[in-house]
């Protein structure tokens, strides 16, 4: 039997829990309890009441999710529509070094 693919969805914080879980309420006015995923921990990011949220759940348990996002994730323009452009850029590149061939001399 297959692995079913997560739910995503875009819900926003209304209270915080001990404990790393939080009450979220989803698009559709449902609450559910969410838990932050483990990379969000890992790098500390903080989540407050009032963010806006990406979640992940699973079809078979719809009481329950993972924060995977904090605010929300937009979707990627498709190649060549263009988009928003980084600042500094029009340039060559990244400047190289002189290849001096094997180790470095003194």
């Amino acid at each position: 039997m297959a692995k079913e693919e997560p739910i995503t969805l875009f819900a926003v914080v209304k209270e915080a829990l001990p404990g790393a879980t939080f009450l979220v309420e989803l698009e559709n006015g449902q609450q559910v309890h969410a838990h932050m995923s483990g990379r969000m921990r890992k790098h500390y990011i903080r989540i407050t009441p009032g963010d806006t949220i990406t979640i992940e759940m699973s079809p078979y348990d719809l009481t329950r999710c993972r924060i995977v996002f904090r605010g929300q994730r937009r979707p990627r323009p498709a190649p060549g529509q263009g988009g928003p452009r980084r600042p500094g850029g029009g340039g060559k590149g990244k400047k190289k070094r002189p290849s001096g061939g094997g180790k470095r001399r003194r």
